[in-house]
């Protein structure tokens, strides 16, 4: 089989591995017996491509199929999390049908069109990739900016002393910074989607007629039969708070789950840069000084630098190695010209 033929070939079979997962997941049958259908479209390719194979004269299809590393990270996680709030990490696996969970984009979709009401105001979980995406910039804005300011220091001939209290200075600042950053936004956000779905209440309250009439409007224009879509519309008005909670969805296009806590994402971000901003430091901590502490420090977040561009990987779908070396470069980069800008400034001023 041919390089081309043998990526196709293992494309496919890793696509079907992944669907099974993703339906063994997936609490909702109907997206289950998507995912299940899928599994068995991608297993029908790989044979084509198997077959096509042995009628060439290129070899000897694989026989054996071994999930990448990559993907055996993506099951794990499967396994933990629904594949609703996985849907940016399967989406960079290439794997089709994800858009039974709305946009990828990180807007939040409407619902479905519910079938009976016990379907009425199904909640989603927020996002799981949004929030790994988040930790993995947090540590890896802490790796960055504390190794060129720990280097930049280092770089000018300062003595352990000062380099340490500049890092703790800049570990410090920093993830005050970023908490300070994530509470103002995250709380504004919050407090507009609260006014939002607070006016969408009193309109509930005063007006639920018309707000049924408005929700089976919608369903019809996706294609419902009208009269599907007033049984069901109306079927809320029993349930008020399953009805704002579609309500809001529909027609505001809001998540009620998915509104955030600004503590909660201050601490998230305060934790994550201070986790990266750390290892650099870390070498001067243990009482190491000068050319040595330098060198160990760059050694340890570069180190810090490949796992992070393997993290990114799950949600880029690029290499995985090729994005790590391309993180320890970048790094590299930033590290180096901080040194030679502190040596130069030391030199200067001495």
């Amino acid at each position: 089989m041919t390089a081309p033929g043998v990526d196709s070939w293992y494309h496919e079979k890793e696509s079907a591995w992944l669907y099974l997962r993703v339906a063994a997941a997936e609490p909702d049958r109907h997206r289950r017996r998507l995912f299940e259908q899928l599994a068995a479209a991608a297993e029908e390719q790989a044979v084509r491509w198997e077959q096509a194979a042995a009628r060439g004269a290129a070899g000897a299809a694989p026989r054996v199929f071994t999930p990448s590393l990559r993907a055996r990270i993506v099951a794990r996680l499967l396994g933990r999390f629904e594949p609703a709030s996985l849907r940016a990490v399967l989406a960079a696996m290439k794997l089709r049908g994800l858009s039974v969970y709305g946009g990828l984009s990180g807007s939040i979709a409407g619902h479905a069109m519910p079938t009976s009401l016990a379907e009425v105001g199904a909640r989603h979980r927020s996002s799981l990739g949004g929030s790994l995406r988040a930790a993995v910039f947090g540590v890896n804005d802490g790796l960055l900016s504390n190794l060129s300011l720990v280097l930049g220091v280092a770089g000018a001939g300062a003595a352990r002393g000062y380099v340490l209290m500049s890092g703790a200075a800049g570990l410090l600042a920093g993830a005050l910074s970023m908490a300070a950053g994530e509470y103002v936004s995250v709380r504004s956000q919050r407090e507009m989607y609260q006014y939002q779905i607070a006016l969408e209440r009193e309109e509930l309250k005063e007006y639920p007629e018309e707000e049924a009439e408005e929700l089976a409007l919608i369903y019809q224009a996706r294609g419902v039969e009208l009269e599907q879509a007033r049984a069901v519309s109306r079927a809320l008005l029993a349930h008020p708070e399953k009805a704002l909670d579609v309500l809001a969805r529909e027609e505001l296009g809001l998540n009620p789950d998915d509104l955030g806590w600004p503590w909660r994402a201050a601490s998230a971000s305060f934790v994550t840069f201070a986790a990266g901003a750390v290892l650099p430091l870390a070498p001067f901590l243990t009482g190491l000084a000068g050319n040595t502490a330098v060198a160990v420090s760059a050694a340890l977040t570069g180190v810090a630098l490949f796992a992070v561009g393997l993290g990114l990987s799950l949600f880029t779908g690029r290499d995985a190695l090729r994005s790590a070396l391309r993180m320890v470069l970048i790094g590299g980069g930033a590290g180096t010209f901080s040194f030679l800008v502190g040596r130069a400034l030391g030199v200067a001023i001495s």
